[in-house]
This record gives structure tokens, C-alpha cells and sequence, in this order.
């Protein structure tokens, strides 16, 4: 029997301030901004949409690593993540053939955990089938280097 499909859905507001520079809200939550650089043409006031990209890979896998580890009864006491992204800034000027979003991302997990690299091996591998995030840059065909490392 097939499982029936259980669907959410997710929103967000922006309103333009001035410049590049756009004020965003989610749910209740209190506003942010997204901004660009000076050397993009904005004031630098606030992350930049894709910086917001990049850190929801970690923000995702901070959710993802959690509920997974505890379905597979896997032990940990700390998790750091950090996300890199390579742009060819070329694409976002309107180049044709060069896409605007990233070319590459560096997705390293540094772990605390006594479990051995084989358990690690097993939690990254579910995770990186589970998490959203991560699945939004394997379907857009950006090549992901990622590297879990046990401290």
C-alpha cells in the first residue's frame, strides 16, 4: 500500500527598503534583511540572499542530524557545520551559459561522537538523502565536497 502524501506549506514576505537591500518576515518571527555588498551595488548592510542559502544547508542538517541520529540510536554531544559556496558572479551579470547560482558548495560536519566512522558513514549517508537543503543542490546538479569529521 502506497503511503498517502502529506504536504506543508511554507511562505515568506519581502518588501523593497532602498537599493539592493529587502526586508523579509516568516511566520511571527522577527524581520531580517538581505542586502548585497558594496562591490555588488549594495550597502552591506545584511547578508545576501545566497549567504541566506548557504546557511540553511547548516541550519537544515542541524535539524536533519538530530532526528536522524536519535531514529538510529546513533550518540553524539556536539555538531559544527560550515558551508561554502563558489559563485561565477559572471551569471548573475546576465552572461549566457553561466549559471547565477553556485558552481560548487564545501559542506564540512566536524561531529563529537564515540561512534565509530562506519555509524558516521550511515548517519551522513541518511541524512544527505533526507535533508531538503542538500536535496535543493543535488537536483540543480551543483557538485557538493562534503567532509563529516569525528572529534
Amino acid at each position: 500500500m502506497a503511503q498517502s502524501s502529506t504536504l506543508i506549506k511554507v511562505s515568506a514576505s519581502g518588501k523593497w527598503d532602498s537599493g539592493l537591500k529587502t526586508n523579509i518576515a516568516v511566520r511571527n518571527f522577527s524581520g531580517f534583511s538581505m542586502d548585497e555588498p558594496v562591490e555588488l551595488g549594495g550597502t552591506d548592510t545584511a547578508p545576501n540572499p545566497i549567504e541566506y542559502v548557504a546557511a540553511a544547508l547548516n541550519g537544515c542538517n542541524g535539524v536533519m542530524i538530530p532526528m536522524i541520529a536519535q531514529e538510529l540510536g546513533f550518540n553524539f554531544t556536539g555538531i559544527d557545520f560550515e558551508t561554502t559556496g563558489i559563485l561565477d558572479t559572471r551569471g548573475l551579470m546576465g552572461e549566457e551559459g553561466v549559471s547565477p547560482h553556485f558552481q560548487k558548495i564545501r559542506f564540512n560536519v566536524n561531529i563529537q561522537t564515540d561512534e565509530n566512522e562506519e555509524r558516521i558513514e550511515e548517519l551522513k549517508n541518511e541524512v544527505e538523502r533526507r535533508c531538503p537543503v542538500f536535496n535543493l543542490f543535488v537536483d540543480s546538479k551543483i557538485e557538493i565536497d562534503t567532509k563529516w569529521t569525528k572529534i
